[in-house]
């Protein structure tokens, strides 16, 4: 069966305080849209629908982002989530299959419940997604008649009697998109609000003799974002979600509740990751490696065996390869290090290749940027690069070569051969002392003022 995704990303999030579009919003550094969108992408949807309103070239931009193919439409008056199903239309005629809705803020809806809908969908025309709710607030309730669903009361609208249940609905609906879309055709607004509800379809398909039922799932996927606390709160869910499903997975975590994930980290079984330590989008960390404590990954691959820390730095494009390390105070940027290659202290090693098993010595800078353009450092295999050499780029430093410490290199270094670049040292006799006497002198002279 065939599946299309309408998801609703029109609202602007009062709530939020921000001028910021709500959906746009990060949890484990990324928006929410892309939360809701990646939990529905394992159905492989033929079409993806996203409706937009408040911010709307942003949210535009951002599903675009996610899903290149991502169709989008534009809710110009917010009326309800019925008139923002509507505006999907032309955007799903002609598709021939199901049609689940979704939220652009609601981020935790798994694969696995969605899944159970199209199962529904079987014996249903209609399925609504639902929960047992520890408080029902103010929240839709479902109306169940056995196994089927009668309707879906607004809180506003409903009954004292209504009130009274439990069973809540999240708003995610499927349905065969044809169908789905005369449903909501036929949506009034003669309600509290005098918005269109997308929840009426519900008792419309009953009117028509078709049948709608409910999906259970746990009220933890349902949680919406509408304000700040929210999504620290929701913040707070990812990552405990994350570590758990981790180490799960096999992976070593001392102190988990200090690490921090995004929502795209890949770590390997038996890696092992030390007190807090974050990683930002874009990094994977390959079995038995190690992350020592304080370090930051963005945009990084560690390699089995490699061990980066403690107090490290991987930025967008560091490619480590196996058993390398990198150690304390040590930043790498868009640079590959070969394997067994060690760059342990204190160093800046950015647009470069370090060969295998060379060694790069504490306080080395790769100097890459001329305050206009990048340029590149390669270094060689088996090449011992001195203490606090500066390597001005664009340099290439040869196999089995080195640099002496404090050299500063400008030229090309050819395999096997040792760079010195530093004046040479004089020793002026009783120079220091003169000058301390000097100095200490005109210190007290500035005290007295």
């Amino acid at each position: 069966m065939s599946i299309a995704l309408v998801i609703l990303a029109a609202g602007k999030g009062t709530r939020m305080d921000s001028d910021l579009p709500k959906v746009l919003h990060k949890i484990g550094g990324a928006p929410l849209l892309h939360h809701a969108m990646l939990s529905a992408s394992a159905l492989e949807p033929e079409r993806t629908i996203v409706v937009t309103g408040h911010g709307a070239d942003l949210v535009e931009a951002a599903a675009r982002d996610f899903d290149p193919d991502a169709i989008t439409v534009r809710q110009k008056e917010q009326l309800g989530t019925g008139h923002a199903v509507k505006q999907a239309q032309d955007a799903i005629d002609g598709f021939d299959g199901d049609l689940i809705m979704l939220y652009g803020d609601t981020p935790f809806i798994t694969t696995e419940t969605l899944e159970a809908m199209i199962a529904a969908r079987a014996t249903h025309d209609v399925v609504v997604l639902g929960f047992e709710a520890a408080d029902p607030a103010r929240y839709g309730r479902l109306i169940m008649d056995g196994s089927s669903l009668s309707q879906i009361v607004e809180y506003k609208d409903a009954s004292d009697a209504e009130r009274a249940v439990t069973f809540c609905n999240s708003g995610v609906i499927c349905a065969n998109a044809a169908t789905f879309m005369n449903l909501v055709s036929a949506i009034g607004n003669d309600n509290a609000a005098g918005e269109y509800y997308v929840t009426d379809i519900v008792g419309i398909a009953k009117e028509r003799g078709l049948k709608a039922t409910a999906v259970t799932c746990d009220e933890a996927e349902t949680l919406g974002i509408n304000s700040r606390a929210e999504l620290a709160g929701a913040e707070a869910t990812f990552q405990s979600n994350r570590r758990r499903a981790l180490i799960d997975d096999g992976v070593m975590m001392q102190a988990p509740d200090t690490v921090y994930l995004s929502f795209d980290t890949i770590i390997g079984r038996d890696a092992e990751i030390e007190p807090n330590v974050i990683f930002a989008p874009g990094v994977t960390v390959e079995s038995g490696a190690r992350i020592r404590a304080f370090s930051h990954l963005e945009g990084a691959h560690v390699s089995r065996g490699a061990t980066v820390g403690p107090f490290a730095r991987l930025r967008p494009g560091a490619e480590l390869a196996e058993d390398v390390h990198i150690g304390n105070f040590v930043e790498i940027k868009n640079a590959t290090i070969d394997e067994g290659a060690k760059v342990n202290h204190l160093t800046y090693i950015g647009d470069a290749e370090v060969g295998a098993r060379s060694n790069i010595g504490a306080g080395t800078i790769t100097c890459n940027y001329d305050g206009v353009m990048k340029h590149k450092t390669t270094i060689g295999r088996d090449t011992f690069i001195g203490s606090n050499t500066m390597l001005v780029a664009p340099i290439t430093v040869g196999n089995e070569a080195m640099t002496a410490t404090a050299t500063t290199v400008t030229k090309d270094v050819p395999d096997g051969a040792m760079a010195i670049a530093r004046t040479e040292q004089t020793n002026k006799a009783g120079f220091a002392r003169k000058l301390f006497s000097m100095l200490r002198a005109k210190k007290a002279k500035m005290a007295k003022g």
